[in-house]
């Protein structure tokens, strides 16, 4: 019912800023809200960034005052703008949107978009 492609994924100095994106598509109007999550390797997944269709936006300690989640005007493509990156960002990271509960509340996921940070 909703697809979700990512991009802006790669591999970046310690310092250095990305910007990931991610395109809905779909059923746009089941969406309650969108995020990204991260996992590293032997790590769990967790939450970094949400926003809602209000326009609320949610950090995880760990990033907040260096991301920030933003959305276009159509409200089908979410941003992640990554600054000041840290090689413990580095992780696969996994664009979601969360349907409304009145639809059912699924959970979509997108592939998964790889962040690299060397030192």
């Amino acid at each position: 019912q909703v697809q979700l492609v990512e991009s802006g994924g790669g591999l970046v100095q310690a310092g250095g800023s990305l910007r990931l994106s991610c395109v809905a598509s779909g059923s746009i109007n089941s969406i309650a809200s969108m995020g990204w999550y991260r996992q590293a390797p032997g790590k769990q997944r967790e939450s970094v960034a949400g926003i809602t269709n209000g326009g609320r936006a949610n950090y995880a300690d760990s990033v907040k005052g260096r991301f920030t989640i933003s959305r276009d005007n159509a409200k089908n493509t979410v941003f992640l703008q990554m600054n000041s990156l840290k090689p413990e960002d580095t992780a696969v990271y996994y664009c979601n949107a969360d349907g409304l509960v009145l639809t059912g509340g699924h959970r979509y996921w997108g592939q998964g978009t790889q962040v690299t940070v060397s030192s």
